[in-house]
């Protein structure tokens, strides 16, 4: 229950008293709220609360875990990520992991969106396949299949977006969601471990213990062919795998950006490439 007392700790740092109601009386030792202080707000002790945070007490109620997120302040998929550390899976022998693989009948569809920039996203954020439209876009799909590797180790990355600070954030706290309670993935923890000695960023990120299903957004991209692009996304998720999603970029109708997109979709034409498919 190691995770469960990081999140804990993590999220009770990140608080200030007016956050939740209490006085501030002044500067403290460390940052963030007291055990006593979430304990009293959860309505539980400070020893019960103590022993959650050290990993000691694995059995938390599903009250006091709703308690927890109340006193915390968490948002729905921080809810969700504290009950699953909560309640992990038994550990069993691990089956041996089949490929991930993109259904013919969903390259397809990748294809016929000749306007729409898409590209499927596995467990780990592998990039599975995408469009010859995501791939102009994402010329970094040529060279990187993982989206956390080319947000943190694309040299290009931090030219390409210049909120890059929101969307390193966003992209860990994905990763954790899609990784949920299944720390022990040998790949997800080889995928961590070597984020976290290339990049003090996502070292910094992860320990933060942030938490965000990939749902929809707006990001924006500097591209050496067409410039700035304010495009908003949707993520779909695949029925007969669930760990996969389908991605879409849109741009709002009549702008520059629509216009920039067109001029990638007409360039993307021309060179008549077929979606891209990857097993990993």
């Amino acid at each position: 229950m190691a995770e469960l007392g990081d999140f804990l700790r993590t999220r009770r740092a990140r608080l200030r008293p007016q956050d939740v109601g209490l006085p501030d009386h002044g500067r403290r030792r460390v940052p963030g709220l007291r055990r006593e202080e979430i304990a009293q707000l959860a309505g539980v002790s400070v020893d019960y609360y103590v022993r959650l945070e050290q990993g000691r007490d694995t059995h938390p109620s599903e009250q006091v875990l709703d308690a927890l997120a109340r006193a915390l302040c968490l948002d729905d998929d921080a809810v969700a990520h504290l009950h699953d550390l909560a309640r992990p899976a038994p550990r069993r022998r691990r089956p041996r992991e089949r490929p991930e693989r993109v259904r013919p009948g969903v390259l397809r569809l990748l294809e016929s969106w000749s306007a729409i920039p898409a590209f499927v996203l596995g467990r780990r954020m592998d990039v599975l396949a995408f469009n010859a439209l995501a791939g102009m876009l994402h010329d970094g799909f040529a060279t990187e299949r993982n989206m956390v590797r080319l947000v943190f180790l694309d040299p290009a990355a931090r030219d390409t977006f210049p909120d890059f600070d929101a969307v390193a954030q966003e992209t860990v706290a994905t990763l954790r969601a899609a990784a949920g309670a299944d720390l022990d993935d040998p790949r997800l923890a080889e995928l961590v471990g070597e984020l976290s000695l290339k990049s003090d960023e996502f070292r910094r990120l992860w320990a933060r213990h942030e938490v965000r299903e990939k749902a929809s957004g707006v990001k924006r991209m500097l591209h050496p062919m067409v410039g700035e692009l304010v495009l908003g996304y949707e993520t779909l998720r695949v029925n007969d795998a669930p760990e996969q999603l389908v991605v879409g970029y849109h741009a709002e109708p009549g702008s520059a950006s629509e216009r920039a997109l067109a001029l990638l979709g007409a360039m993307a034409a021309e060179r008549a490439v077929p979606a891209v498919a990857t097993t990993v």
